[in-house]
């Protein structure tokens, strides 16, 4: 195992904030150095939101897992981050991997995962509860030590939720015959008890399942999960590994799972191993800026760090598909902002602030074919709805450095086109149709330039209105 020196490191981050990479952003969740990935532990007590994530900091590769921590009341004003647990023992000495966290008297709680090598490269995986006290990770007893028979030590990221009066937590697991799947256990009397293997329409859906979730969003459920090894098609399952949730009903006690078909949750290139939070049936969700072996598409490696996470989104659920929206208290993050009002024109053209949202409606008029444009001083991003396919497709091929390629996916939009556009130093969020779709990505522009949005069409627009506004910093003390 490496030292890890949690004065010394803790230390270290401090003096990393304010960032000095041009690269860094100003409104997401960021390290000043080593790589960060799957949030975990996401829990809200007593007004303060508490935000653990998957961290190297030794490195910018996927090594010594270790879990940072950080807490807000506004998501806007954030604790420096610190580390708040790191590989100790003969259990978690290859890693602490992902988990949740709860509330339970009066304390942050977490449940993660262990991971342990022997000198055969045999892998065995336990589950570990922890409790956080003055910033990190006390490491308390392990509750499930091993994997069922049936399954291969590819069982990792519990998830506690609360159903009928009674705590569960869902895992993600791989079948002996490498099929991905989600177990149940149940709390008992006599400690956690394995319930099986939840019963979904898919029984061979890529070769392992990674991070699930169960939410409820009044009488329905939605399982968020992250299956591996799924064929890319036209509109869909494009990234190297997917996100995405079935919606429906859960019975813990048949461990059957009736629900629509696997909707994949962020359309972008860069979104992976979401987490949210529940606050008195308020969803929030944050999701790694980031894809498993795809690190190569993420330059700043020169500069020690790698990857960040997606701003809070505000989860709802209708007729079977969820809808994002940026946190509310995002809002506050606006500063000025200037109207965008043009009519019967073929295009409009505007500069965006170094920190942007934008909040526009369109009007389609004889257009059929709506492109927006972002301008990095003649690099550029190319996002075009096009009516009569229903199609969204994203491309930014025409940008030097950093990740490429296009993705496309349907979207109806009938007399109107609505777009949030949320644009950072190098991450992008893109929410359309009132949140019906999102789309996370990076892009790195070789110039620091601020970016020019174009907006046009293939024939007149009827009307494009709305507004642009300045956004702050997220503020770390």
């Amino acid at each position: 195992m490496e030292n890890f020196d949690k004065q010394q490191i803790d230390e270290k981050v401090r003096k990393g904030f304010p960032f000095k990479d041009r690269r860094h952003n100003n409104f997401h969740l960021e390290m000043p150095f080593g790589l960060i990935n799957d949030p975990n532990g996401l829990t809200y007590l007593d007004g303060t939101w508490h935000i653990f994530f998957q961290w190297n900091p030794l490195g910018v590769v996927h090594k010594n897992k270790c879990w940072a921590y950080t807490s807000t009341k506004d998501f806007i004003t954030y604790s420096v981050p610190q580390l708040a647990m790191h590989p100790t023992d003969v259990h978690d000495k290859d890693g602490c991997y992902s988990g949740c966290g709860l509330a339970e008297d009066g304390k942050v709680r977490v449940l993660y995962t262990c991971n342990s090598k022997d000198e055969k490269n045999v892998r065995t995986a336990a589950q570990r509860f922890g409790t956080l006290e003055n910033g990190k990770i006390r490491k308390d007893s392990i509750i499930v030590p091993g994997n069922p028979e049936g399954y291969t030590a590819h069982f990792r990221d519990p998830y506690i939720f609360y159903k009928h009066g009674k705590r569960y937590f869902v895992l993600g697991a791989q079948r002996a015959d490498e099929t991905g799947c989600a177990l149940l256990y149940e709390e008992t009397s006599d400690g956690w008890n394995f319930k099986g293997e939840i019963k979904t329409d898919y029984k061979n859906f890529g070769y392992m399942w990674e991070c699930p979730g169960l939410l409820q969003f009044g009488n329905y459920d939605a399982m968020i999960f992250c299956p591996q090894g799924l064929e890319a098609e036209e509109f869909k399952y494009q990234n190297k590994f997917q996100a995405g949730y079935i919606a429906g009903h859960l019975s813990p006690d048949s461990l059957d799972f009736i629900h629509g078909k696997f909707e994949e949750i962020d359309k972008g290139f860069e979104f992976y191993a979401p987490q949210a939070f529940n606050n008195s049936g308020r969803h929030i969700l944050i999701g790694w800026m980031g894809m498993p072996d795809r690190d190569d598409d993420f330059p700043a490696e020169s500069d020690g760090w790698r990857f960040s996470l997606t701003m809070p989104r505000e989860l709802t659920l209708k007729q079977g598909h969820i809808f994002s929206k940026p946190a509310r208290e995002l809002k506050k993050l606006r500063q000025d902002f200037f109207a965008v009002d043009a009519a019967e024109t073929p295009e409009t053209s505007f500069e965006l602030f170094e920190g942007s949202e934008s909040k526009i409606k369109i009007r389609f008029g004889k257009a059929k074919k709506i492109t927006l444009t972002l301008d990095y001083a003649g690099e550029k991003v190319l996002m075009t709805y096009d009516k009569t396919e229903q199609v969204m497709t994203i491309d930014r091929n025409q940008m030097k450095s950093g990740g490429k390629g296009v993705r496309k996916f349907k979207l109806f939009a009938d007399e109107e086109f609505d777009f949030r556009l949320f644009v950072d130093k190098t991450a992008i969020e893109l929410f359309l149709q009132h949140g019906e779709e999102v789309a996370s990505f990076f892009v790195f522009p070789e110039k620091d330039v601020v970016p020019q949005l174009k907006i046009s069409g293939d024939a007149t627009v009827e009307k494009i209105s709305g507004k642009v506004w300045k956004l702050g910093k997220f503020n770390y003390v």
